[in-house]
């Protein structure tokens, strides 16, 4: 074929134009990932886009100051289309009275007043109706301070974030706490330990192992101002302390106030709001519930949350009456009698008393229940609970029968499956994952959440330096899922509050007590079961996605803010549609906030959000007036 024919011309006209289109095609990639590379870095420096408010802004708490930091502010309006609220149309939400300084919704003694004081029901959760919520920011007190860091906090805490010296008069005797001057100071004194909580706890470690690891989660009925759980967490123990709010003012308060884990609440009529078989040890210390009562309903109750072979501490009234019983001011016939009515619930409950030495008895619950249904053929209450699900807890009632054990081939076989010793259960696979219980995870899925977790903490470090300099103590996770933020934090000097949304599906939480950390259920179309300013930083992950539809946001925006101290942090992970719903609320809220982009990179649809609480107190009453 001769070199001039049409054809080959047209091979080389279609080589050139294929050429030409690969060459320009590879340009685009080329400077479209250079474009992207240059967004990618997560700024580390949000201090530069906080203004002052009645502060330096060096002492916001979710800042990182490094100056050598670059800072990226993502712009949404070419990258997605969305245009930001111009901030002179913010909706400024408004302080509301001093008088609601120490609100706590859910638990509002005025409220509680108008329901039935049969079984103390009326100091139970009773919220708010849709048309008494409060659309204004809760104020702290005129001369609020930052709490102390841990582990002075545990010893300490100022007058004026909780003005109340109710408890140091009330239980002088007792050295529960003390006023010094601008401060409290915790003795570590209870009603029942005069030596302190400290020597108390190794009276206890005598009786059964508090320092092999194999005791590691626990629930303090009735808590004081939580001096028991206070001098646990140096044994690797830590503990779920509530108490009501009553005529002791503030006792879960000062328990938080001093960086121990606490929440409002009482055994009532209602469950406790954790899952089954989630504690290894449970105590009550003189703390007036009344075991041996409808038919040890109560007693009932904390079967249903101890883990199998976990350990039941009961000090004070009736334990050592034949001693006591002149300071109790009750007859010897009383105390025996409330004594015995205690051993025989406890019997029926096939709980074994493993001791009782000077002021304290100690009960066993079994590895399983394989003799305990034997045993109903002798003891017909109360029965076994046929149809339930152990672990509903939430606005569940409690029922008279007992929470069956998953089934056993052997008699010396832990129902459920064994946990292993802290601090290896933090990471080892949780029983019932292992055993198939939740649905949709498995080993290597779990192990994938931890090593994401691992990889976001990191991330959030680079931005949120109070997690690596001690000024955050308590933490919330208001989606916990597995648990995954509080293990990633486990080697800080933190806890975390893990909150799985009640009526999850999966309900994670049973997953994340096997785990060796603590939490609760929680419909945050209402408010926690808390006091206001007792969290240092709240993860919300995926939180308003779930309940956009369901309730106001704006509503659990200020209910964030309520249990957030001043100059706390809050990150939000969630689609840039809902993050930039947020930060529009948000910026009418006193907090100062900033999106950036996901730790994998900017393609990821996910974003985060990470906000500050400005510091501002309320005005003393004599200026309102």
């Amino acid at each position: 074929m001769a070199n001039g024919s049409p054809k080959q011309h047209q091979l080389e006209a279609k080589r050139k134009r294929i050429t030409w289109i690969l060459g320009v095609s590879g340009l685009c990639v080329l400077f479209y990932v250079l474009g992207a590379w240059q967004h990618t870095a997560a700024p580390t420096n949000l201090a530069q886009s906080v203004t002052k408010v009645a502060c330096d802004v060096s002492n916001f708490a979710g800042l990182s100051s490094n100056p050598s930091s670059e800072s990226a502010v993502l712009d949404f309006n070419s990258h997605h289309q969305i245009q930001f609220n111009n901030t002179d149309s913010v909706n400024e939400i408004p302080p509301c009275d001093m008088s609601y300084s120490e609100y706590t919704p859910c638990q509002d003694p005025r409220r509680g007043r108008k329901f039935d004081r049969n079984m103390l029901k009326y100091r139970e959760r009773h919220c708010p109706t849709k048309d008494e919520l409060l659309l204004c920011l809760i104020p702290a007190p005129p001369k609020y301070k930052t709490p102390f860091k841990w582990p002075q906090s545990r010893d300490y805490a100022w007058y004026d974030n909780i003005p109340h010296k109710e408890l140091s008069i009330e239980k002088a005797v007792q050295n529960w706490i003390q006023v010094e001057g601008d401060r409290f100071r915790f003795p570590g004194g209870g009603t029942m330990f005069p030596r302190g909580a400290d020597a108390y706890i190794d009276d206890i470690s005598e009786l059964i192992p508090l320092t092999d690891g194999s005791i590691r989660t626990a629930i303090d009925t009735g808590c004081g101002v939580a001096s028991w759980g206070a001098y646990l967490l140096k044994r690797d123990i830590i503990s779920m302390s509530f108490a009501p709010r009553d005529t002791h003012e503030a006792q879960v308060w000062f328990a938080l106030e001093r960086g121990v884990p606490g929440m409002i609440g009482i055994m009532a009529s209602q469950r406790l709001p954790y899952p089954a078989r989630a504690f290894d040890m449970a105590h009550c210390s003189r703390c007036l519930i009344p075991w041996h009562q409808n038919d040890g309903l109560y007693l009932i109750e904390v079967d249903r949350v101890l883990r199998p072979g976990g350990y039941w501490i009961l000090s004070g009234p009736p334990i050592r009456w034949k001693k006591h019983w002149r300071g109790w001011e009750r007859t010897q016939e009383d105390l025996k009698q409330e004594q015995d009515a205690i051993e025989d619930v406890a019997k029926r409950l096939c709980w074994k008393k493993v001791v009782e030495k000077g002021d304290l008895s100690v009960w066993q619950k079994p590895l399983n229940h394989i003799e305990c249904i034997a045993s109903r053929k002798i003891y017909k209450t109360p029965h076994i609970c046929k149809s339930d699900n152990p672990d509903a807890a939430w606005y569940k009632d409690m029922e008279d029968c007992i929470t069956p054990l998953p089934e056993v081939s052997s008699s010396d076989e832990v129902a459920g499956g064994v946990v292993e010793k802290w601090p290896a259960r933090a990471f080892a696979v949780p029983p019932r994952i292992h055993s198939g219980s939740i649905p949709g995870i498995n080993a290597e899925k779990f192990k994938e959440d931890n090593d994401l977790w691992k990889d976001r903490v990191a991330h959030y470090k680079n931005f949120i330096s109070p997690l690596t300099q001690g000024r955050f103590r308590n933490i919330m996770d208001m989606n916990a899922q597995l648990g995954g933020f509080a293990a990633a934090l486990v080697k800080y000097p933190v806890w975390v509050m893990n909150v799985v949304p009640a009526n999850s599906n999966p309900d994670t939480l049973c997953v994340i007590y096997e785990r060796g950390f603590i939490g609760s259920y929680q419909d945050w179309c209402e408010a926690v079961s808390t006091y206001p300013r007792t969290y240092d930083l709240i993860h919300a992950g995926g939180v308003f996605s779930i309940y956009q539809d369901r309730c106001d946001i704006t509503h659990i925006l200020l209910e964030m803010d309520r249990i957030l101290r001043p100059e706390g942090t809050v990150i939000f992970r969630d689609t840039v549609e809902v993050l930039v719903k947020i930060q529009t609320i948000t910026n009418g809220m006193r907090w100062k906030s900033q999106i950036m982009d996901h730790e994998s990179g900017p393609f990821n649809p996910e974003k985060i959000l990470v906000a500050v609480k400005t510091y501002w107190t309320g005005e003393a009453k004599q200026k309102q007036q």
